[in-house]
């Protein structure tokens, strides 16, 4: 495991959990949402998008979280380990919500310069829907990923043992 791919449902902790990983192996961490947003939470192009994560495959080791779906093809072939966070909606949901609390009228550490944390309502529904909408797409783009390691965890308990069998 030396390029690692993170995805899954807002609120799964992709974040979180590439963080620890990132301690664990010593490996560096790029958070697609911190290159993605730029202040006030504007997007950027998908060429740039795509120009960003194109030096970090160049790398030798990285761990990448986030969807972006227009880009994980590419990441699904840089990568050799792909880890899903196929948590229940009510799990993401409930994530969503505490990190609006916790980090209310702050920008979180893993997200672009001055993106304050917001909930809005297409954010919600996103990932009230990511099952049924996005699971589907995500499985079909793994189907190709014959080359890599697929682990995928469907409550945060299996994450946390695979966390602590690494250590």
């Amino acid at each position: 495991m030396k390029r690692i791919m993170i995805i899954g449902s807002g609120g799964s902790g992709k974040s979180t959990l590439s963080k620890q990983l990132g301690r664990v192996l010593s490996i560096p961490v790029h958070h697609l949402d911190a290159y993605f947003w730029k202040p006030g939470w504007q997007a950027v192009s998908r060429e740039e998008i795509s120009a960003i994560q194109q030096q970090i495959f160049e790398k030798d080791t990285w761990i990448i979280d986030g969807n972006y779906s227009a880009t994980m093809d590419k990441r699904i072939e840089a990568a050799d380990t792909v880890i899903f966070l196929n948590y229940s909606t009510a799990r993401c949901l409930y994530g969503i919500v505490k990190r609006r609390i916790q980090f209310h009228s702050k920008t979180r550490p893993d997200m672009g310069q001055d993106c304050p944390e917001k909930l809005d309502l297409e954010f919600f529904m996103w990932v009230a829907s990511y099952q049924k909408n996005k699971v589907p797409i995500v499985r079909e783009k793994l189907k190709v990923a014959n080359k890599i390691q697929l682990l995928e965890f469907k409550n945060p308990r299996q994450t946390k043992n695979f966390l602590k069998n690494l250590s």
